[in-house]
């Protein structure tokens, strides 16, 4: 079976896990809107396979001419969060078009990826380890950095610091990916983790309470504390083989906040199990190593780092997401990709997949 079924077999069926979550911990909510819920996530679905087919039947190439065309849309989509920006739960991070509420911070991460994929591999792919180490330490990390801070510091003004948190570790892994010497990329690490203490009193109050929570999620356990606390308790009572389809009670009782978004994998654990968990574990597994075999058997470099990259972008979602949910990881509003629902997240993950599919079907031309 050709790749590109493999990574879209293995999309859909998680995507439809997602619905039947969202499903599952939205049908006895009172009110029209809840009942709406899994219908749009439908819908997103849809669009990203539309998203999905047209990109994979394109050629990704011309996406090295739209760049920079495409960082300064993100860059004018990030401004314009603060102008015309929807606010919920005190952040501003949505814009409206008609029906549709389109996140930028979604769009920077793949943005992030398709840049710095085109600022290493400005050489042939087969010298391009070697054009990556011939970088000096301002050419090879501080202006590709200069140019990712700048949409990080406009997404932790909204305030979302998970996902400018997602994009400065992506930036991290990418600078790995491409070959940069590893003595910039540790330097730069302690550079960054050597001040965070100081960090500390720029701080929104809730973004501190959720770190004291993650140290100790019983230091508020009725508050900051209670969303984690019900997210374990939801995983913890699946058990094995879980307590069925319709049957979670932590989430359909409304015990655990946000089941069908960012704590939707504590909804899907709590009635699938253990079993579902690791099922669902291996098919993401499954999918990102489709993009890891893509990227390596490429012979096009600006082809080989965008690979890597979206396929290191799902790895750290994927992994945030479900540290997050287990307690591992501080509450940091990482959705878990095509499981949660957002049109954004949707729509972007199958956009970057069908971009993955492209790759692989050009991967001799160049």
């Amino acid at each position: 079976m050709r790749n590109s079924r493999i990574i879209l077999i293995l999309a859909l069926f998680i995507a439809l896990l997602g619905i039947l979550s969202i499903y599952s911990s939205t049908y006895q909510k009172e009110g029209s809107m809840w009942q709406l819920i899994y219908k749009r996530q439908v819908l997103w679905c849809f669009i990203g396979l539309v998203f999905f087919l047209v990109i994979s039947g394109s050629n990704y190439r011309r996406l090295w001419d739209w760049t920079y065309i495409l960082y300064g849309v993100v860059l004018g989509f990030l401004l314009l969060v603060f102008i015309l920006g929807s606010i919920r739960l005190g952040a501003q991070r949505w814009l409206r078009f008609a029906w549709f509420n389109f996140q930028p911070s979604e769009f920077a991460k793949l943005v992030t990826v398709i840049f710095l994929a085109k600022y290493f591999s400005r050489k042939s792919a087969s010298d391009i380890n070697l054009s990556s180490n011939s970088f000096g330490i301002v050419r090879g990390l501080l202006l590709p950095f200069a140019f990712v801070a700048i949409p990080i510091v406009l997404i932790m003004e909204q305030p979302d610091l998970g996902s400018a948190m997602m994009i400065f570790a992506l930036f991290v892994a990418m600078l790995y990916a491409a070959g940069v010497k590893l003595k910039y990329i540790l330097t730069f690490m302690i550079m960054g983790i050597l001040p965070l203490p100081f960090l500390w009193n720029f701080l929104r109050d809730y973004q501190k309470e959720r770190l004291m929570v993650f140290l100790n999620p019983n230091i508020d356990p009725l508050g900051a504390g209670y969303t984690i606390i019900q997210s374990k308790i939801a995983i913890g009572s699946g058990n094995f083989f879980g307590k069925g389809w319709l049957a979670g009670t932590q989430s359909q009782l409304r015990f655990l906040p946000e089941s069908h978004t960012d704590f939707i994998f504590a909804t899907f654990t709590e009635e699938w199990g253990l079993l579902g968990a690791g099922v669902l574990i291996i098919l993401y597994y499954l999918l990102i190593r489709q993009g890891f075999i893509i990227a390596q058997r490429t012979q096009d470099s600006f082809g080989r780092l965008l690979a890597l990259g979206i396929s290191l972008m799902l790895s750290i979602q994927v992994s945030v997401n479900i540290a997050m949910t287990l307690g591992l990881a501080p509450v940091v509003g990482i959705p878990l990709p095509l499981m949660s629902y957002g049109g954004s997240s949707v729509v972007i993950t199958f956009t970057a997949l069908g971009i993955l599919v492209n790759i692989d079907k050009r991967r001799a031309v160049f």
